[in-house]
C-alpha cells in the first residue's frame, strides 16, 4: 500500500509542481473572461503531462543505480560477473541491440532493465536472484530484461504515462472551470477558490484512474517480455522454471520508477494497481501463447 501511495503521490506531485511553475510564468492564459481557450489549454496540458515522464526516462539509469545501490561491472571480478556480462552480451546481440551496462545490487530476488535508449540501457540483477536460481533460470530472467529493452518498453511506458497525464491535466481544468462557473453563477470575475480546489481534487482522482491504465498496459507488456525471453533462448522452458522459482520466493520491492520493468513485483492491495500479472498466468501464457497474445 505504501509503495502504491508513493507512486501516485510522486506522479501527481510532478504534475502539480509543473502546473504551479507554468502558472507563475504566465503560461496558463487559457482561462479567460470569455471562457476556456481550449487550444491553449491542450498545449499547457501536453507540457505538464509529458515533462515529468520524459525527464524521469532520461535520468532513469542514474536514478536506478542510486536508488538500488547497483554497481556496474566494468571489469569482472569473478567468474559469476564474467558469466553475467558474457550472457547479457550474447542475448543483446541476438536481440539486435547495443550492449547494455550490467550491474549487480544487494537484495532479494529481482532484476530490472531501464534506460532511455535501446543501445545504452542498463540491466541489473540482485544478489538474491543469483543465489536462488540456476544459471539457466538467471539466463531466462536476463532474456526477459533484454526483451524489455528490445521492445522499447521504457519509451512506450513513458509515452503512455505522458498521454494519460495530459488528459488528467486537461480534464481536471475542464471540471474545475465548470464547477467554478456553477458556484459563481456565471460571474466573470476570473477563477475563484472553487476552480482551484476542484482542479486539485480532480487531478488527484483522475491521476489514480490514469495509474490504473498504465498498470493494465504494464501487465500485458510482461507477457511479451516473457515470450521474448523464450525466443532468445530458443525454448520457453527456462522462463517457466524461472517464474516458478520466483513464485516460491518473496520478490524484492523495487523503486516504483523501475518496478514495471522488473522481473516480478509484490502484488498490491488490488490487482488493478499491480505492474505484473500473477506468476501462474505468465507460466500459462508461455505454455499456450495464444491465450494472452497482446
Amino acid at each position: 500500500m505504501k509503495r502504491i501511495f508513493l507512486f501516485l503521490a510522486t506522479n501527481i506531485a510532478v504534475m502539480l509542481v509543473m502546473s504551479i511553475v507554468l502558472s507563475l510564468l504566465g503560461v496558463n492564459r487559457f482561462l479567460t473572461s470569455a471562457g476556456l481557450n481550449l487550444p491553449m489549454l491542450m498545449v499547457f496540458s501536453l507540457v505538464v503531462g509529458f515533462t515529468g515522464s520524459i525527464f524521469s526516462l532520461l535520468i532513469s539509469k542514474q536514478m536506478a543505480k542510486w536508488s538500488t545501490g547497483a554497481k556496474v561491472i566494468t571489469a569482472p571480478a569473478n567468474s559469476t560477473e564474467l558469466w553475467l556480462v558474457d550472457t547479457v552480451g550474447k542475448l543483446a546481440q541476438r536481440a539486435g541491440i547495443g550492449m547494455p551496462e550490467v550491474a549487480v545490487y544487494q537484495g532479494d530476488a529481482n532484476a530490472f532493465a531501464t534506460g532511455a535508449f535501446k543501445n545504452s540501457a542498463l540491466v541489473a540483477v540482485s544478489t538474491g536472484l543469483l543465489e536462488s536460481m540456476t544459471k539457466e533460470e538467471v539466463e531466462a530472467v536476463l532474456g526477459h530484461e533484454i526483451a524489455h529493452i528490445a521492445n522499447g518498453d521504457m519509451v512506450t511506458m513513458t509515452l503512455i504515462q505522458g498521454v494519460v497525464n495530459t488528459f488528467v491535466v486537461f480534464l481536471s481544468r475542464i471540471i474545475g472551470y465548470a464547477v467554478d462557473r456553477a458556484l459563481s453563477r456565471g460571474n466573470n470575475d476570473g477563477p475563484g477558490i472553487g476552480y482551484m480546489a476542484t482542479v486539485l481534487v480532480s487531478q488527484i482522482v483522475l491521476g489514480i484512474g490514469a495509474s490504473l491504465i498504465v498498470a493494465w498496459f504494464s501487465r500485458h507488456r510482461e507477457f511479451r517480455a516473457d515470450a521474448g525471453s523464450a525466443k532468445l533462448l530458443g525454448s520457453a522452458l527456462p522462463m517457466q522454471k524461472a517464474l516458478a522459482r520466483l513464485g516460491g520466493v518473496e520478490p524484492a520491492t523495487l523503486p516504483e520508477s523501475m518496478a514495471a520493468l522488473g522481473i516480478n513485483d509484490k502484488p498490491g492491495w488490488s490487482a488493478m494497481f499491480s505492474s505484473h500479472p500473477p506468476i501462474e498466468q505468465r507460466i500459462a501464457a508461455l505454455r499456450n501463447p495464444q491465450v494472452t497474445a497482446l
